[in-house]
C-alpha cells in the first residue's frame, strides 16, 4: 500500500491519540508489527508552536519513514502554515484532524465539530494540499461518520476531500456524539470505501486478530488503524498480522517480552521527557500493560509513589519477574480492551 511516493510495510496502522502517540509509542508499535504510525495532534497556533509540548512533538529523532504528523484547527491559513511548519521539522504526511471528539477541541470547533461545517472542512483541506503540493508532501484525512446520527455525512466530506487532493481517509465508525461509546458501525466505511478511489482505512473497535479480519471483510477498507487496543499491548500489531496472513493465532508473548518491550519503551520514554516528567506521563503507560494481570490493580497504585526513573525500572522488572514465576506467557485476559476510562487512576503532571 501506498500514501503517495511511499510504500508502507503492511496495511496495519496506529492511530494518533493525544498523550499517547508520541515518539516512544510509535517506534515501538513499528518495531511490533504496524506498518505506520500517526503523531498526536499539533495545534495549528502559532502562540503554542514554542511551547515543551509541541516542541516534543515535533521531534521525529531517530523515527523510520515515514514520518506522519497530524494537524488541528479551525482556520484555513493556520492550517496551511501548521503544516509547512511540520514539514520543516520532518513531516512526510500531513494528516488533518476532522475525528477527535474531545469537549476540549470540539467546543473550539476543531476536531470533529468540523464536520458541521463542510464549506470550512473543505477549505481547510483544499489549504493544506495547497500549501503541501510545493514540498510533494500527501495529505490525509481522518474523520468520524458525523456529528450525530441525525447528521452522518462522511460520504459528502469523503468525496469533496477526494476532490480536493487528499490521498488517503480514515474513517472512524462513530459519530461525535458517541465519543467512543457504543459500537463502532461499519457501513458507513463501506460506503465511503466503495465511492472512492484513493486508500480508505477502517477505524473503530479492532480489538483482536478476528475483528481485524471481519472489519475488513465487512468494510473493504485497504488498511486498519488500532488506537486503544493498542494502549498496552502494542504486540497486537504482529498479531494482526499473521492472522491475516496464515490464519492461525499468536500465542500470547512471553512474560519475559513484554518486560523488555517496557523496559525499552520507557528508557525511549524518558529520553524524550526527563525525568520529571517522564515518570509522571510513564504512569499511564505502564498501567496499561499491567491492568489485566494478575497483581496488576495493586502495582498501578504503587506507580503514584515513585517519583524516579530507576524506582519506576526497578519496580517494573520487579512485578514481571514475579509473574514471570508463575506464568511464562502473558495471562490470556491481558489481551481485552481497555475501559474508555481505564487511565484515570494514573497520575500525571498537569
Amino acid at each position: 500500500m501506498h500514501i503517495g511516493p511511499y510504500e508502507l510495510a503492511n496495511s496495519l496502522f496506529v492511530a494518533p491519540m493525544a498523550g499517547v502517540t508520541d515518539r516512544p509509542f510509535r517506534r515501538l508499535c513499528k518495531r511490533l508489527g504496524a506498518g505506520y504510525a500517526v503523531s498526536e495532534m499539533v495545534t495549528s497556533r502559532k502562540d503554542l508552536w514554542n511551547s515543551l509540548k509541541t516542541s516534543r512533538r515535533a521531534n521525529h529523532d531517530g523515527e523510520a519513514a515515514p514520518i506522519a504528523v497530524q494537524i488541528a484547527g479551525t482556520e484555513p491559513i493556520m492550517m496551511a502554515e501548521a503544516a509547512v511548519y511540520n514539514i520543516e521539522r520532518g513531516a512526510q504526511i500531513i494528516d488533518i484532524n476532522m475525528g477527535c471528539p474531545a469537549k476540549k477541541v470540539c467546543n473550539k470547533w476543531a476536531g470533529s465539530a468540523l464536520m458541521q461545517d463542510e464549506t470550512l472542512a473543505l477549505h481547510i483541506v483544499e489549504a493544506v494540499v495547497t500549501a503541501c503540493a510545493p514540498h510533494g508532501v500527501p495529505v490525509t484525512l481522518k474523520m468520524r461518520t458525523g456529528w450525530c446520527q441525525q447528521h452522518k455525512n462522511a460520504l459528502t466530506i469523503a468525496r469533496a476531500a477526494e476532490s480536493a487532493g487528499i490521498a488517503m481517509l480514515t474513517v472512524h465508525g462513530r459519530t461525535r456524539e458517541q465519543g467512543y461509546k457504543g459500537e463502532a458501525e461499519y457501513d458507513t466505511i463501506a460506503a465511503v470505501k466503495a465511492a472512492l478511489r484513493i486508500p480508505v482505512v477502517a477505524n473503530g473497535d479492532i480489538t483482536s486478530a478476528e475483528k481485524a479480519r471481519a472489519v475488513l471483510q465487512a468494510t473493504g477498507a485497504d488498511a486498519l488503524m488500532i488506537g486503544r487496543a493498542a494502549q498496552g499491548r502494542p504486540w497486537i500489531f504482529r498479531e494482526i498480522a499473521h492472522y491475516l496472513a496464515t490464519g492461525e493465532v499468536l500465542p500470547q508473548p512471553y512474560v519475559h517480552e513484554v518486560r523488555q518491550w517496557l523496559v525499552e519503551h520507557l528508557h525511549d520514554h524518558y529520553d524524550l521527557y526527563g525525568e520529571y516528567t517522564g515518570v509522571r506521563t510513564a504512569r499511564k503507560h505502564i498501567g496499561w500493560y499491567v491492568r489485566a494481570l494478575p497483581g496488576g490493580e495493586a502495582f498501578r497504585a504503587e506507580m503514584n509513589s515513585l517519583e524516579s526513573c530507576e524506582q519506576q525500572l526497578l519496580a517494573v522488572d520487579t512485578f514481571f519477574h514475579r509473574l514471570a514465576l508463575s506464568h511464562e506467557r502473558l495471562p490470556t485476559a491481558a489481551a481485552s480492551l481497555a475501559d474508555d476510562d481505564a487511565d484515570l487512576p494514573i497520575r500525571e503532571a498537569a
